[in-house]
């Protein structure tokens, strides 16, 4: 499963992000979010019976700084007769001018490491360069594109604006980082807080913040088959400091969901100096 991607929704051009001052980037808080995943759907042909588990996504970081990701997803996957345990870490590190985006996942299947994935991603005049340390040392040219953080702050600004349908790209170092996800992104009208929902006790003094319902399709953006099929797609209410609750996760043969049952905010960085 791709799980990596999990934690990361959505995004900023490349060229506004490093041209804009401090003050037009949202201010994100630093937090540690901590989600139940449920099985929410699965067809016979996948041959999933149950799916259980926890997430956790910890940012931290600010527009001078950079921003620094850790995720981790366990889940115990039923088939059948057999019950499978994963375990995705994944620790990322953005710089604050958006030019460089480092990467290492480690990836275990039941407490045995399966795959580890490290590299570097840096923006060239001609498009992306990718060195990679594991699983062996390479280098791999990509086309233009942007990384996680800035995709989150894109997504925010236009939503602010009142857009509700865009498309654009990402490269998160997730798979085999060896290729930029196309994605479309659908966003729904700003929302009231409902005060009977699940995962106010976790919000807490957040639970009455509105939200933007997000829908994000990711798709191969090397696949030249013309099947304009997703390769899977993430639903989530998002806040305006770019937290992220009330997620569905969509992969065609199963989905899960990701209910917040914990939500710690961090004190936020101090702020860039004035140049």
């Amino acid at each position: 499963m791709r799980a990596t991607r999990l934690a990361f929704h959505a995004v900023l051009l490349a060229a506004l992000f490093a041209a804009a001052p401090a003050l037009a980037v949202p201010a994100l808080q630093a937090h540690r979010a901590v989600y139940d995943i449920t099985l929410d759907k699965a067809s016979d042909r996948s041959g999933i019976t149950g799916i259980s588990g926890r997430m956790v996504y910890e940012f931290n970081g600010s527009p001078c700084e950079g921003y620094t990701v850790k995720f981790r997803m366990v889940t115990q996957i039923v088939t059948g007769d057999n019950t499978r345990l994963t375990d995705q870490q994944t620790t990322t590190f953005e710089d604050a001018e958006g030019k460089t985006f480092s990467f290492v996942t480690k990836s275990f299947v039941d407490q045995n490491l399966d795959k580890e994935v490290k590299g570097t991603a840096t923006k060239e005049t001609k498009g992306l360069k990718v060195d990679m340390d594991k699983p062996e040392k390479n280098s791999i040219e990509l086309a233009a594109t942007q990384f996680p953080t800035q995709h989150l702050v894109e997504l925010i600004g236009k939503a602010e604006k009142g857009e509700n349908f865009y498309e654009t790209n990402l490269f998160d170092g997730s798979e085999d980082a060896d290729k930029v996800m196309a994605t479309t992104v659908v966003v729904g009208k700003k929302t009231d807080a409902d005060k009977a929902d699940p995962e106010a006790p976790a919000l807490a003094r957040l639970a009455t913040d509105k939200y933007w319902p997000v829908d994000i399709a990711y798709f191969d953006d090397t696949d030249k088959s013309g099947e304009e099929v997703p390769e899977y797609r993430i639903s989530f209410k998002l806040l305006e400091n770019g937290i992220t609750r009330d997620m569905v996760m969509d992969y065609g043969e199963f989905s899960m969901t990701g209910k917040l049952v914990n939500l710690s905010l961090f004190d936020q960085s101090k702020p860039c100096p004035t140049k």
